[in-house]
Formats: C-alpha cells, sequence, structure tokens
C-alpha cells in the first residue's frame, strides 16, 4: 500500500506571544528541530519534510522504527539531536547537508537523532477526524525505543510548563486543543505556538541596502573588551526610522567588527537596537533574529 498522498502535510501552527492555562488545551514542550512526517508500513519507511522533501537517506537511524511498528501507520513529529540532554539544533544542522553516504552513516552513530513523536495520522485508515485525545490514546498503544519517543504533556498549566520552559532556556511551548481534528496544511488556533524569546541590545555596524529592494539589511554586533564581534544580521523596512538614522551614520572603508565577511557600507558602531532572538549558535550567532517592535 502506497501511502503517500498530498493530503499528507503537517498542521501548521498559530503563534501567541504569551502563555496561558486552559482546561481545553494540553500543553507540550516545542523541539527545536526538523518538522516530519513519517510513513510507516511492512515493506519501508519514509520520512518527508513539512515541504514535502523525502529526507529517508540522511537519517538511517530512524529505519529502527520499523522495529516496533508492524503496521501502516503515518506519525508526526521532529527530528531532534540532544547534546547533554537538550535539544541542539547547532549539532543537527551538521547532519542537514550531507550527501556522502559514509559521512551520513558515520554521523547516524556518531550523532544520532530522535524522532518526537507528537501526533498521528493514520493507523491502518486515515484518523484525522479524530479529535486530538482520541489521537493520542493511538499513539499511546505505539511502543517506543532509543529513535522512537512520544512527546509527553500536561493538562491546563500551560503557563507552569512555560516557565519551567524558561527556566531551562528551551524553545518554547505548544498548546493544542483537545478536540482539535488534525487539518494538513492549515493554520489554526487549535495548534499555537508560545517561543520563548530572548532579546538584547546589539550595535549595528553596517548595513546591506540593494537599490531595487523594500528592506535593508543591518550587520549587528556585540561589544567585548573593546572589540566588537559580529553576531548576524537582520532586515528592516526602510521605511522604519532606524534605516534613516543608519544612513545619517559616518561611512567607513572597512569594518571594526570582526568576524564579519559580508559584502556591506559599514558604520561607525555607534548606534544600538533591541533585538528579539530565539538562541545562539556556538559562534555566537543570532538564531531568528527580529528588530524588537
Amino acid at each position: 500500500m502506497n501511502l503517500w498522498k498530498d493530503k499528507w502535510k503537517p498542521m501548521l501552527l498559530e503563534e501567541a506571544e504569551n502563555p496561558f492555562e486552559s482546561k481545553d488545551y494540553i500543553f507540550e514542550m516545542k523541539f527545536d528541530g526538523i518538522r516530519a512526517i513519517i510513513f510507516i508500513s511492512k515493506e519501508k519507511l519514509i520520512i518527508k519534510t513539512r515541504n514535502g522533501h523525502d529526507i529517508t537517506n540522511l537519517y538511517p537511524e530512524l529505519q529502527k522504527i520499523k522495529e516496533i511498528i508492524h503496521k501502516d501507520v503515518i506519525v508526526d513529529g521532529e527530528i531532534v539531536t540532544f547534546d547533554q540532554g537538550f535539544p541542539s539544533f547547532r549539532k543537527l544542522e551538521k547532519r542537514n547537508h550531507l550527501k556522502d553516504s559514509n559521512k551520513i552513516k558515520i554521523q547516524s552513530l556518531k550523532n544520532p537523532v530522535i524522532f518526537m513523536c507528537f501526533d498521528i495520522l493514520y493507523d491502518e485508515k486515515d484518523i484525522t477526524n479524530l479529535p486530538l485525545t482520541e489521537r493520542k490514546k493511538r499513539l499511546d498503544l505505539l511502543l517506543e525505543n532509543d529513535v522512537f519517543v512520544k512527546v509527553t504533556y500536561i493538562e491546563k498549566e500551560g503557563i507552569t510548563l512555560f516557565n519551567t520552559i524558561k527556566k531551562m532556556q528551551l524553545e518554547g511551548i505548544v498548546a493544542k486543543k483537545k478536540d482539535s481534528k488534525y487539518e494538513p496544511d492549515i493554520r489554526t488556533e487549535n495548534w499555537i505556538k508560545i517561543k520563548n524569546i530572548k532579546e538584547g541590545k546589539f550595535y549595528i555596524g553596517g548595513y546591506i541596502d540593494k537599490k531595487e529592494s523594500s528592506v535593508i539589511s543591518l550587520l549587528l554586533a556585540e561589544k567585548k573588551k573593546k572589540e566588537f564581534y559580529y553576531v548576524g544580521k537582520i532586515s528592516i523596512s526602510k521605511k522604519n526610522k532606524l534605516f534613516f538614522q543608519v544612513k545619517k551614520e559616518s561611512i567607513r572603508n572597512n569594518t571594526l567588527i570582526n568576524n564579519c565577511k559580508e559584502d556591506a557600507v559599514f558604520i561607525n558602531p555607534n548606534l544600538r537596537c533591541t533585538i528579539e532572538y530565539l538562541e545562539r549558535t556556538k559562534s555566537g550567532i543570532l538564531r531568528h533574529a527580529k528588530l524588537k517592535d
């Protein structure tokens, strides 16, 4: 049986700024990984990204899921790598761009992933019309192993979970309405993500201005021991008042920012702005950075 159909796409999430409590929702930890749908049959196992790309060959260790599931099943979840017990997108990135089969095999042993499963769409038949609580019961019947783990959840107490996640400096939480059906490729308030947003003040050391574009990219830096170090860039509208402030700054012939290899217009790093971001990479670059409104 060929389980793959165009309709098998992940359900999408709305976003909220603040956590909440509700008896109508369950709350799960949000894992920082790669969203994926896995198709399992007696013959094979296929892994697809949210955009439908086949990434089965990138994660050979996930074939071990077939050892514990012996029927036609489609599950939704997140491919995650852990570092000292915490999800690490940095480690996962090393796996994402590999093409050599030998290197992929080595990394699958050296740097294995885990599929954190939070929903089931198909259990010998399409069950997307069942309420979430019923799908969770079906999911609970599946066994776990070292590469297939079911995501735990709590009821009602979203604020409590979020505060715990925040203390641990993790990505955030997801709120899901108990009676919600699984709606592929649709974004509704039945599933809501609440991110643990961090913020900080950073210097602007230059900009990239493409004349035909309506946005400008700002180069960001932080100051350590009188030296400036590159931490990434953000895009803002050319109608933003910060853009006019930046354009008034003195232009330099070179950059004062260490580790910056951008082809840009450099300015004296006098201006600072407040940036929201999720986390920093090992090299200090801000992930999912944006200007705070």
